[in-house]
């Protein structure tokens, strides 16, 4: 039997403020929750009995076997699936060897949570374990981040950071603050640096203004993503998440 007030707890993690202080955070479905059991915590595991069957050695804090109709109340989705959970939220330390010598992404203000789930899957997919954010990013552990993650959100660490100080530690060790700007260089025909030898940091952008003035100043090579044909642009500019895809497989084409 799912009580009401667990209802209610379960539905109050929809908020950033109530996940900060409980250190939670909801993920929902099969595939997602799969994977996320075993990396962090489970608090509190929803589940049809179907489920349960299927996975008869699950752990978690509290188990609790519910019908369709209790799951839905439960739900944050649209379409509720056979399985939610609650998990604790990690914490990662900021340590300097994690920009040392690698590729990394700064997210500048991005909104939309789910242009964010969408980095990370993409951070995920080429290797980037660690993704710096500014403090007015969408929390990484939104519900709708967490779903559009597909288990990325375990793999790629998020930091949220003042992403001004790091672009000094990141020049200061002698490395490089990319951007992409309408007005930027050829990203083809750049050399890029994928962090081997000193730190390498691509710049994402807020979606409605882009980089911001302040990181602006700071990006030590601007790159620009061509449309094609170049002398007839379709759209003004790229979706965020899109940009990030373009730009970070031409830094990984480089290695091949």
């Amino acid at each position: 039997m799912l009580s009401k007030n667990k209802i209610k707890y379960i539905r109050s993690l929809e908020l950033k403020k109530n996940r900060k202080e409980e250190g939670a955070f909801v993920a929902e479905g099969h595939k997602l929750v799969g994977e996320l059991l075993g990396y962090f915590p489970c608090r509190i595991l929803l589940a049809v009995r179907s489920w349960l069957d299927e996975n008869p050695d699950v752990k978690a804090h509290e188990v609790i076997e519910v019908t369709q109709d209790e799951l839905s109340r439960a739900s944050l989705l649209k379409t509720p699936q056979d399985v939610l959970a609650v998990f604790g939220q990690p914490q990662y330390p900021m340590e300097p060897e994690v920009i040392s010598r690698s590729l990394c992404l700064a997210l500048d203000d991005v909104q939309d949570p789910g242009n964010l789930g969408t980095i990370l899957r993409i951070a995920d997919w080429f290797g980037i374990k660690s993704v710096f954010a500014t403090k007015d990013t969408v929390d990484v552990f939104n519900p709708k981040v967490v779903q559009a993650t597909m288990g990325a959100v375990f793999r790629v660490k998020m930091h949220y950071v003042d992403l001004p100080s790091l672009a000094k530690i990141v020049l200061d060790a002698g490395g490089k603050l990319y951007g992409t700007f309408l007005d930027g260089k050829n990203i083809y025909q750049r050399e890029l640096s994928n962090g081997d030898d000193a730190p390498s940091v691509i710049v994402i952008g807020n979606e409605s203004n882009g980089i911001s003035d302040a990181m602006a100043e700071l990006v030590s090579d601007r790159l620009y993503i061509p449309p094609y044909p170049a002398d007839d642009p379709g759209s003004e500019s790229l979706n965020a998440a899109i940009a990030t895809s373009i730009t970070v497989a031409e830094f990984r084409r480089r290695k091949y």
